[in-house]
């Protein structure tokens, strides 16, 4: 569901008089995609982005924002300082300072906001304190509503494990933080994106050579429809590279390489990209959950084999609006403090004992075992 925007006129009031204010064209406040209230782990998360153009002649630097319930309730979450800094980026080029939206720019600030249990559902709306050179201002807007519709309840897409749930909702080109403008609109497909690698209990990704995808743990794994649905989109014309050094990176036409698209019903098209040629399904085939659909590859833009999945609202790798989901079952076997103690391969910290975890999306970085081998 697409918010209408709304544009804020900054009033600065000299004195305490209404009647002698200066009204300036200043920030634009727009919300693209409503809120949603997603199950992460034991808790829930707001999930949304806020979209912040500058349409004064100065920079105006954002110093505090206050998410809240209703018009003018009391904050759910205040971001400041550093944690301010950790959601915003500028559309472009990046600016020296940070935090400052220049003349004619636009930010986005990707909020994933604790939501606390028994906390009333409804309306909310941001207060932004900002600064300029003619002082500091507030101003507020912004009104969403949050979706309340149930999300879809998705059967594991791969076997066994130990899988780790890679994603870092903070990482500059995550997909979390990455747009693609390729069909007229901006849209941003990863929103809830996960690549699942497999490892080993010391972090290795690979029994044998590392450079050869086939000797990679999850190399050819049995890839499964999350939900009963019907194939709308296979690509399979990307042969399997014979090592991962010195290939030539793709480009962002073919960066999915093979890709299988399950449409679960309910305007939700599950996508499964770096897929192994040879796929299993063509346009057309009705599955059930479980079913075999693909093999988890290294086709497309990838650092090693793995499968990215997330939920798309339209058949389009890059086209389309990323949704939110929930895992029906999954068993937690321990979790990387950060996705740079992944990338360096490092040994996962076990939990205390595995933990069967329910109706939840993964937290990032979350070592997991499926149902299933």
């Amino acid at each position: 569901m697409r918010i209408k925007r709304l544009v804020l006129a900054l009033a600065i009031v000299a004195g305490s008089k209404a009647a002698t204010a200066q009204v300036n064209q200043s920030l634009d406040i727009h919300i693209a995609q409503s809120p949603n209230i997603v199950r992460v782990g034991a808790a829930d998360q707001l999930v949304y982005e806020l979209h912040l153009t500058n349409f004064s002649s100065a920079p105006l630097r954002l110093d505090e924002l206050a998410i809240r319930l209703g018009d003018e309730g009391a904050p759910l979450k205040t971001y400041n300082a550093d944690a301010l800094a950790g959601t915003f980026a500028l559309v472009g080029p990046a600016d020296a300072e940070a935090r400052t939206i220049p003349a004619g720019r636009r930010a986005v600030l990707y909020i994933n906001a604790p939501f606390a249990d028994g906390q009333r559902r409804g309306p909310i709306s941001h207060s932004l304190t900002l600064a300029s050179d003619g002082g500091g201002f507030t101003v507020w807007g912004g009104a969403a509503t949050p979706e309340t519709a149930p999300l879809p309840r998705l059967s594991p897409p791969l076997r066994g494990g130990p899988w780790v749930a890679v994603y870092e909702p903070g990482m500059e080109r995550g997909h979390r933080r990455v747009f693609y403008a390729t069909e007229g609109s901006a849209m941003l497909p990863g929103r809830f994106a996960i690549d699942f690698m497999k490892v080993d209990a010391s972090g290795k990704l690979s029994a044998g050579d590392a450079d050869i995808p086939a000797d990679h743990y999850g190399f050819g794994a049995e890839v499964l429809a999350v939900a009963d649905g019907t194939i709308v989109a296979v690509r399979d014309d990307v042969a399997d590279p014979s090592a991962i050094k010195g290939r030539t990176n793709p480009g962002i036409a073919d960066a999915s390489g093979n890709y299988v698209m399950l449409d679960i019903g309910g305007g939700r098209i599950a996508t499964y990209e770096h897929l192994k040629q040879g796929a299993p399904v063509a346009v057309g085939d009705r599955v059930k959950a479980g079913e075999v659909i693909g093999f988890l590859g290294f086709t497309g833009q990838a650092s090693a084999p793995h499968l990215h999945f997330h939920l798309a609202d339209r058949p389009s790798i890059l086209g389309a609006e990323g949704q939110p989901y929930v895992f029906r079952s999954l068993t937690r076997l321990g979790q990387y403090p950060a996705i740079d103690s992944f990338s360096r391969r490092e040994a996962w910290p076990p939990a205390d004992r595995p933990e069967i975890v329910r109706d939840s999306f993964p937290p990032p970085n979350l070592v997991v075992r499926f149902p299933g081998d």
